[in-house]
């Protein structure tokens, strides 16, 4: 019997289609955690568009019907507050969350008076992380 067919059997539907999810757009230079970070938030219920540098995601048509938007703050031709300036200049109204691994109270400042919601310190804590998306969006497990 198919996955999906035994879930919707049991009550659990965790083969629905990832066009059914609410779109999150991740912008992190990082292969591996970006990878790690669309992991996560697929397994929390999102459709993940996960792009490498900031101008893929501003070429992509799809990038204005998303739910959230993640960024990392450094990207090596831009950052992740000029990203989030940009989408806002197009109309884009979601909620944002900032990663940094170089946090001060300057950048949380200047991050939040761009229109970002939540400003995150790396390493990540999962449970920050997921919360915040859960706030932001209804959508996955608030820890």
């Amino acid at each position: 019997m198919p996955l999906g067919r035994w879930c919707e059997m049991s009550g659990e539907n965790i083969a629905a289609p990832l066009r059914e999810r609410p779109r999150l757009l991740l912008v992190e230079d990082d292969a591996g955690v970006r990878r790690s970070l669309q992991l996560l938030f697929r397994a929390q219920g999102f459709d993940v568009r996960a792009y490498a540098a900031g101008a893929a995601l501003l070429d992509d048509p799809l990038s204005g019907d998303a739910c959230c938007f993640v960024a990392d703050f450094r990207l090596e031709q831009s950052d992740g507050i000029e990203v989030l300036c940009r989408l806002r200049e197009r109309g884009w109204p979601g909620p944002a969350i900032l990663i940094t691994a170089f946090p001060s109270a300057e950048l949380t400042e200047r991050a939040l008076a761009q229109g970002f919601a939540q400003v995150l310190e790396k390493p990540l804590r999962e449970h920050a992380l997921t919360g915040a998306l859960a706030r932001l969006t209804g959508v996955g497990k608030r820890i």
